[in-house]
């Protein structure tokens, strides 16, 4: 068994509308976003890999142009965009179509992480 991993970047803005009044956090804010995808699986004795790099990027990319310099708020799924809300919206993206896919991350900073592992 093999593990990738792919971590992809993108810009965006949120607010979190559900904190207690005067909470930082309800106020427009942007992050530089980070998401990390991990797969595993058996290597493939013919080509010698789990899974081409660049079929993961073929599913991800167009998540991330839908994400990117946006108000992540007004995203279909994302009226309270939390990194706990965000794992769940690429995994349930993802998982169709991304067969071992295992945990998504989500940083909305260097140090604040968000990892998921699916249900």
């Amino acid at each position: 068994m093999m593990r990738l991993e792919r971590s992809y970047r993108f810009e965006a803005a949120h607010f979190l509308p559900r904190v207690p009044p005067g909470h930082k956090c309800a106020r427009m804010h942007g992050h530089s976003y980070q998401i990390d995808i991990a797969i595993e699986g058996d290597v493939d004795g013919e080509r010698g890999w789990v899974m081409d790099f660049a079929d993961i990027d073929e599913l991800v990319a167009p998540l991330v142009r839908q994400l990117d310099h946006q108000v992540l708020n007004e995203i279909e799924g994302l009226s309270n965009p939390t990194s706990e809300h965000l794992a769940r919206w690429w995994w349930q993206r993802l998982i169709p179509r991304l067969p071992g896919l295992c945990e998504v991350g989500v940083s909305e900073t260097p140090t604040s992480r968000c990892i998921y592992r699916g249900r």
